[in-house]
Parts: structure tokens; sequence; C-alpha cells
């Protein structure tokens, strides 16, 4: 599938995939979306301050990557794992300029380690943040009351339906601990009745920029 970089409304890049006119990340913004969407309405919900993370397409490692900014910030330990079928390449990744756009220069080796480091082991970022890189299917996912959090950042259900159905969010409602968090930039009705039917309560909220409306479910 052809790809190529872009840059979004708020000066950051991402990866458009050609054939699906999709992106990793929205047009309107790549960071603001992460941070409206997984930091605000999902990471800053949490009333702990150990957290334990599940990140549905861990891709340019974006969302990891705001995360661990704001576990340094807030004094949050976390336990990260961003699952990943399909890795974006070096070059891809060379070309990203999350860094400099968020003004962490001096956290700039965190975010290559994060794609250096081998998948499938857990690996100590900093004292606070330990990363697991699984390379697995969604599908494949069988985490039993183990998340409090989960950022579901699959691409959309207009181009990969099959990632947004009951079958799917039945596992994410079983990998979450009891009161924990999924948050998705969706807000397609079949998505909210799809995390309904296998329990969630779901609320819509105001979405990022570009998007009128996203979901937030609980268990």
């Amino acid at each position: 599938m052809k790809r190529k970089i872009i840059l979004t409304k708020d000066g950051s890049t991402t990866i458009q995939l050609l054939d699906w006119d999709e992106q990793y990340h929205s047009k309107n913004g790549a960071i603001q979306e992460a941070k409206h969407v997984f930091i605000k309405q999902g990471l800053l919900q949490l009333k702990s301050i150990e957290i334990s993370i599940l990140e549905i397409g861990f891709g340019t490692g974006l969302n990891a990557f705001i995360t661990f900014l704001e576990a340094q910030k807030r004094g949050l330990y976390i336990d990260y794992v961003g699952v990943e079928a399909y890795p974006v390449t070096k070059n891809e990744l060379d070309k990203m300029n999350y860094v400099d756009v968020l003004n962490a220069k001096k956290h700039e080796k965190v975010f290559s380690d994060m794609h250096q480091y081998k998948w499938n082991e857990k690996q100590t970022i900093s004292p606070n943040f330990k990363l697991t890189k699984r390379k697995q299917r969604f599908e494949e996912i069988t985490d039993k009351n183990i998340f409090n959090l989960i950022y579901f950042d699959a691409f959309g259900a207009q181009v990969q339906p099959e990632l947004w159905t009951e079958t799917i969010f039945k596992k994410m409602y079983n990998a979450l601990k009891l009161n924990g968090i999924l948050v998705t930039y969706s807000a397609k009705g079949s998505v909210r009745r799809a995390m309904q039917s296998v329990g969630f309560t779901v609320e819509r909220l105001p979405g990022p920029l570009g998007k009128r409306e996203m979901l937030r479910a609980i268990k």
C-alpha cells in the first residue's frame, strides 16, 4: 500500500495511506488529537499515580511518547503496552517531527529508543515508565483484568471494520480492570453500540479539532 508523510494542521507529521485515504493521526493535528483524546479524556481521568495502559495501534509511537512526557510532568508510574501488527519503518520514523513540535529535545533519545527496543520484551524507559511493544494482531489479545486504560487507536471503521466489532470490544472489556477506561477518537453509532453490547457504559464527549464527538467507555 502506498504511503507518504504529510504535515497536519498543528505542524506535526503523520503517515497517510494513499489507497485508503486514511492517516495514522488526524489531518487536523496529530499532536492535538493525541492530547485531547488519549491524555485529557483518558489518562487525566484516572486518580491513581500507578497506571497500566494498553494501546491498540502503537504506530508512530506518538501516543506513547506524549504519555511518557505526561508521566514525567505529573509524577506518574506507567506500565505501557503497545500492540502493533505492522511496525512503521525506520525511514518513516526519522521523518516524524514530534520531538521538535513538543519541545522535548531533552527526551529525543527516549523517542528513538522506543522504536529501537526489541518487540515482546518489557523495557525500562525511565524509573517511572516501562514499555512493552507487542507485535501482535488485535484479534490475538487475551489479557484479563490487567489494564486501567486503553487507547483504542486503530485505523477507522470505514477501512478496517473488523477492528470495531463486538468481538474486539469484548477483548478490550476483558483486558480492563473494573472501572477501567477505554478512549477512542471514533464516535460512530455502530461502535458505541458494539461497546455497549459487551458491557461498557459509553459516553459521547466533545471530539478533538475537526471532529464533533469522541467516545469514552467504562467497565
